[in-house]
């Protein structure tokens, strides 16, 4: 066996890292030798299986390790021929000697007669072993030598040299111990390729042959790295087998009417607005019947709902000729001088997305088509199409993606350069977040704007990053029409039978520059000379099929025409558009949700209280395991414990209260879902909503999935270490239901700052520009606790700064004036300082007539402060949100004497009534909370100032000044009293970091602030 290894090493001379990059890497395997135990690499690490006397019938290498280590136990369990091969081995045969012949076995031969025996063995056994490596670099590496660039002039994978291994001249077969001579010899295929069809053997030259119009023609493969045989088995069969790409007279003809919009839609757009910005898609005109081949064969295959996002190349088009959005709308968003007839800012009409539900004509099958509204931070969609499609998969049932599934279109430069591409990846198969499968199409231009891609990635391809979850690649030539198809038929099979991302990368040009303005010759001179030069694709397909006799060149005219006009009679409907209505724009409708019995609901929100039954119900499971023979953590049943006594004690704690909201929003029938790094348990190991079996592992009970036979589901979720991405996914999630109430938790609120793009561009303004309301909730712990600058501030003084309200105009104020207050922000800000609060903030989410998005800046220490409990009492019936918190202590019964109002939000509250005590302070300085941030409370806090008439006005925080409140409470304070008297500050200092790291730093700032809140003379220093 040793000497099989060393003629197959020999054979074929590959290094270690070649070897792995070749199959993969392997796991070692121990086994008897005649020098003992010894450990080495598989042979299939270095020969691929043998297909040659005496490895018949496409015998693995492995196989022969099995037999030989069955031989050495047992020389009767293996046949004859194998037992007599062995011994000669062992005996010193050198390589192709030990074998002999089945037929002359009537005796056991001596190794003298079997020596030279067999001179030509050797070499056959190579030679196949050399055809079989051959076939395998081909499938590995044959991409690399596509031919991919419609323009000829640029290497998709950046590289100019062919592999070594792959035959492009004859002198190249010497590297596999092979010359011209074996041209004509007929080799045995193994089983791992289909290149001979019905044959299993071939001659070299037509092996050859045969791999390059698999492999290296206008479509490169990219799969070897998956490491599943049935999947690298089922790619082959679709690529290998001969004259697999085949296209009926009525394929071609309705490829090429799908070219004919596709192009002539472009060409309508630059005729009318040759001066205005669209993002055309000339030169990858074949990525519109690309789309609607993957939703045609998905329909096929059962899917009923597309949800899709993609940058803004190509928008127009795709909203035109996919999701078919009429014409005249699109038209429409050209005009300038139309007005707005819906509220809010609006957006570019190549960011803005799309609903539509129609018949697809190809399966005459009902299909619904959502293109997500997406900002210029290109991928960042990715995840919200994500959630969506999740959610959308949720709600109606589809649990294996069957029925909904997600496209994403990408640029080349931005799928290589953004992390939010590999963190939606990543997410792919996570239990919580799968879609189970999507196809991703990237727009190929080979140019970023004006960055060439030899200075923007470090990979070969740009879509590189996908191999991280084992996706295929498929590139091709955008310029042929026919591989483009064939490859997104196949994309959209390998998603309806693995449900796993594919890619598909369409390698095309840019004909223009980054937009219609841009002259792409300041920096790419060059390849635009070639482009200048490079015929259209509609022509160059239309010629082929003209020449085949597949349609005649009047039927092209026609097909021209006949779209031609289509665009002429919307452009003059497009004129009687009057009004433009961003509400056509809707890619998450909510139907029904804003009517009630026909009519508009009403601006009012119920009580968000419940009953004392309710609360105990929900209590007592909170502190239970609904789970027979169910072993908990010692710990937990402590907590569990706890829970109980403050259930009879009639109390709550932070996580009580969150329990109690969640609790009765499930039996209301409202689907909650919680999702962020380490939420089941919580950070602060505060929460503990999913227990554990100390005994079986994976064994899990989530009591609030216990609450009644009806209620709704429950969903709670520990994410990937992922902001961008997972906030993203909970967005789109958000927007496929009104009916739920979907949160997303920072394990810090710190963290936020990685998801930054998607609060700044979806979740702030959202609503302003694409009209549509959501209700997600962010729960970011705050509060400066010592815990150093990346512990410590969820940064309110952001989300504030982006509020929407007016801080120098007194809002009227009429009875609805808090409900109507909600419905006018862009956001609602919190920070509440007592659980009982922020039960009735999160059921209140829910029971508003419309959604907003929530920011909740949650405790760190409050959520065992003994002090910070809510009674019941907080939260029974005709109870509710309480946006200002009063003073309710000695102060308030005297107000007349009270020297100083301090107004405060949030954990400080705690160390000031402290600190306030300390000082015998209480009947002369009243603590006024402000719970909710924004929109402002200016009745409450009017009313509270004009109660403490006599009193300086403070505003107190714990952050530093140059951050927290301070800067959004001041104006509105001032605004509100319309005194003359200041609003004094009292907390830290101005400061670039958020907190400092040092505890006894942080314990002296901290009572600096106190002092000022409270000392006689803290305010000089400001006059």
């Amino acid at each position: 066996m040793h000497r099989l290894r060393t003629c197959a090493a020999r054979l074929r001379p590959l290094t270690a890292s070649q070897a792995a990059q070749t199959v993969g890497p392997q796991r070692p395997i121990t086994g008897p030798s005649r020098g003992g135990t010894r450990t080495f690499l598989p042979i299939r690490c270095y020969t691929a299986p043998v297909a040659s006397e005496p490895f018949l019938n496409g015998t693995s290498s492995n196989y022969v390790e099995e037999m030989y280590f069955a031989w050495l136990e047992d020389p009767k369990s293996v046949h004859k021929s194998w037992d007599v091969f062995f011994r000669n081995a062992n005996a010193g045969a050198p390589p192709g000697a030990a074998y002999q012949s089945p037929l002359g076995l009537s005796a056991a031969p001596q190794l003298s007669s079997l020596v030279g025996a067999q001179p030509n063995v050797e070499k056959l056994v190579e030679d196949h072993l050399a055809v079989q490596s051959l076939i395998r670099a081909y499938q590995i590496r044959g991409h690399h030598v596509a031919q991919l660039d419609p323009l000829g002039i640029m290497d998709a994978d950046l590289d100019s040299c062919v592999p070594t291994d792959i035959i492009t001249s004859s002198d190249k077969l010497g590297f596999y111990g092979l010359d011209e001579s074996d041209l004509d010899k007929v080799f045995r295929l193994p089983t791992t390729t289909f290149i001979g069809g019905s044959e299993s053997a071939l001659p070299l030259k037509e092996i050859i042959r045969r791999l390059e119009m698999a492999y290296c023609q206008h479509i490169g493969v990219e799969f070897m790295f998956i490491n599943d045989l049935e999947q690298c088995q089922w790619i082959r069969q679709k690529f290998e087998v001969p004259g697999v790409m085949q296209f009926d007279l009525e394929e071609k003809r309705t490829l090429l009417a799908r070219m004919v919009r596709s192009t002539r839609f472009e060409e309508f757009l630059q005729k009318k607005w040759s001066a205005e910005k669209r993002f055309g898609l000339e030169g990858c005109e074949s990525l519109i019947p690309a789309l609607k081949t993957i939703i045609d064969k998905s329909s096929e295959n059962g899917v009923e709902n597309v949800i899709m996002g993609m940058p803004h190349r190509g928008r127009l088009n795709v909203l035109a000729n996919v999701i078919r959005k009429e014409l005249e709308q699109i038209f429409c968003q050209f005009d300038s001088k139309l007005e707005a007839a819906d509220e809010g800012s609006g957006d570019v009409k190549y960011h803005l997305g799309m609903y539509h539900r129609r018949i697809n004509r190809v399966t005459d099958r009902n299909i619904t088509l959502s293109l997500m509204a997406n900002p210029s931070h290109l991928e960042a969609v990715d995840p919200v199409v994500q959630g969506k499609t999740k959610a959308e998969q949720f709600y109606c049932g589809d649990n294996d993606g069957k029925r909904v599934m997600s496209i994403l279109l990408h640029g080349d430069a931005a799928f290589a350069g953004q992390g939010i591409v590999y963190e939606t990846f990543h997410l792919s198969d996570l239990p919580s977040y799968t879609t189970h499968g999507t196809v991703h199409v990237v727009v190929n231009n080979q140019i970023g704007f004006t960055t060439d891609p030899r200075v923007a990635r470090s990979s070969p391809y740009p879509t590189d990053v996908a191999r991280v979850v084992n996706a295929p690649i498929f590139h091709v030539n955008a310029d042929d029409p026919e591989a483009v198809i064939y490859v997104c038929k196949v994309a959209a099979e390998w998603r309806a039978t693995f449900h796993k991302d594919v890619v598909v990368d369409l390698v095309c040009y840019r004909r223009m520059g980054h937009n219609e303005m841009d002259e792409p010759m300041f920096t790419q001179p060059l390849m635009y000379k070639q482009i200048k030069k490079q015929k259209p694709v509609l022509q160059k397909y239309a010629e082929k099929l003209i020449a085949e006799g597949a349609v005649s060149r009047q039927e092209y005219e026609e097909e021209i025409a006949k779209y031609d006009k289509i665009c002429e009679e919307a452009y003059n409907r497009s004129k009687d558009e009057k009004i433009l209505h961003i509400k056509h724009w809707l890619d998450s409708p909510w139907p029904g949700f804003f009517t009630l019995d026909g009519q508009p609901k009403s601006m009012s929100c119920p009580s968000t209280g419940l009953t004392e039954e309710m609360l105990n119900h929900i209590g007592g499971v909170a502190s239970s395991v609904p789970v027979e023979d169910f072993t908990i953590h010692g710990g937990l049943s402590r907590i569990l414990k706890s829970r109980a006594e403050m259930i009879r004690n009639r109390t709550v704690d932070w996580a009580l209260g969150e329990y109690m909201a969640f609790g009765s929003l499930l039996q209301e029938g409202t689907h909650i879902r919680l999702s962020g790094q380490d939420v089941e348990r919580g950070t602060f190991s505060h929460r503990h909503h999913v227990l554990h079996d100390q005994n079986v592992d994976k064994r899990i009970c989530i009591p609030m999935n216990h609450l009644s036979p009806d209620q709704a589901p429950y969903t709670v979720c520990n994410s990937s270490l992922s902001e961008y991405g997972v906030l993203g996914f909970e967005l789109g999630f958000a927007m496929a239901s009104p009916n739920a109430l979907i949160l997303w938790e920072a394990q810090f609120g710190d963290f936020h700052n990685t998801a930054q793009c998607i609060i700044d561009q979806f979740i702030c303004p959202g609503q302003a520009k694409w009209v549509r309301q959501n209700g997600i909730v962010l729960l970011l712990p705050h509060g400066m606790e010592g815990m150093g600058p990346e512990h410590s501030s969820a940064r309110p003084e952001r989300f504030l700064q982006m509020c929407n309200d007016d801080p120098d105009v007194m809002p009227t104020l009429t009875e609805d004036f808090a409900v109507r207050q909600l419905y006018d922000c862009n956001w609602i800000v919190v920070n509440c300082s007592s659980p009982g609060n922020y039960f009735h903030v999160l059921r209140r989410q829910i029971l508003l007539p419309y959604r907003k998005p929530l920011i909740v800046f949650t405790p760190k220490s409050l959520l065992r402060l003994p002090e910070a409990r809510s009674s019941f009492d907080e939260m029974l019936p005709g109870t509710q949100v309480q946006r200002l918190i009063p003073e309710r202590g000695l102060a308030s019964q005297s107000p007349e004497e009270v020297k100083r109002l301090i107004f405060c939000t949030g954990k400080v509250y705690y160390e000031l009534v402290k600190e306030r005590k300390n000082r015998g302070m209480e009947a002369t300085v009243a603590i006024a909370r402000i719970e909710q941030l924004s929109p402002f409370p200016f009745d409450q806090v009017k009313a509270e100032s004009e109660l403490y008439a006599n009193a300086d006005l403070v505003w107190c925080q714990e952050e530093h000044k140059n951050q927290g409140y301070y800067d959004y409470v001041k104006p509105r304070i001032r605004t509100t009293t319309q005194r003359a008297k200041p609003v004094w500050y009292a907390g830290r200092g101005p400061a670039a970091a958020p907190a400092t790291g040092n505890k006894k730093a942080h314990l002296m700032e901290l009572q600096r602030l106190l002092d000022n809140a409270f000392g006689l003379d803290a305010f000089k220093d400001q006059q």
